[in-house]
């Protein structure tokens, strides 16, 4: 089985200062990973890397074997769901956010039905009522929760979230948990949530913008 990501030797500078350093792992589908350390190693800047935010001074990012270029970027991000900690929606209203990949040529003829928007809502324990808010008058843990529903809307396989569980009560955060229990997702994700940690199936180490150490869940 190939990885579907792969950092291989990555090092990424911004104005001059080295981020993050050789920095190698590889994610398999259906994996659940989890970046931890300490607040500035360099976590958030993984997951930048990745969906080309950052770009890569030495080595390569590699989606499903293929490099990361100027003329790949595109086909990566369209395959990835990125939900950082305050995601724009782009759109004045929920249903408007929810909606609106689908007005573009590539997802127009998979506009969902109001049912299948009440159902992921459901399943996300969010309000139906929400749908009618404007996206600027929604909490923190609502926005991502948003960005989740409408990465599940356009069937995305492939997740980067970045504290995705921080903003939430429980009863919501479980719902997260069982919406990623999935087999067929795959995440990389960032957080310091121990429950979090704890359904991870591998764990990435990060100091100083290096990976330090990789622990496979349930081993030391």
């Amino acid at each position: 089985m190939n990885p579907i990501i792969r950092f291989d030797q990555v090092s990424v500078a911004v104005r001059e200062k080295t981020i993050l350093s050789n920095i190698s792992f590889a994610l398999f589908p259906g994996e659940k990973a989890v970046l931890c350390g300490k607040s500035g190693s360099g976590k958030s800047s993984v997951l930048r890397a990745f969906i080309g935010l950052h770009a890569v001074a030495s080595g390569g990012v590699y989606f499903q074997q293929m490099q990361l270029t100027p003329a790949s970027v595109h086909m990566i991000r369209s395959a990835t769901a990125y939900i950082g900690q305050e995601p724009i929606l782009g759109a004045e209203t929920v249903r408007e956010a929810l909606l609106l990949p689908f007005q573009f040529k590539t997802h127009r003829n998979q506009r969902p039905p109001d049912a299948r928007l009440v159902e992921v809502l459901n399943r996300l324990h969010l309000s139906v009522d929400i749908l009618k808010r404007k996206c600027s008058r929604i909490s923190g843990g609502e926005k991502q929760r948003i960005a989740l529903a409408r990465g599940l809307l356009l069937g995305k396989s492939l997740y980067l979230l970045d504290e995705i569980t921080s903003a939430l009560d429980a009863e919501s955060k479980q719902a997260v948990f069982d919406v990623f229990s999935d087999p067929q997702l795959t995440v990389l994700s960032v957080a310091h949530d121990t429950e979090w940690l704890a359904r991870c199936d591998r764990i990435l180490e990060l100091e100083a913008g290096r990976l330090v150490r990789e622990r496979i869940h349930g081993n030391a």
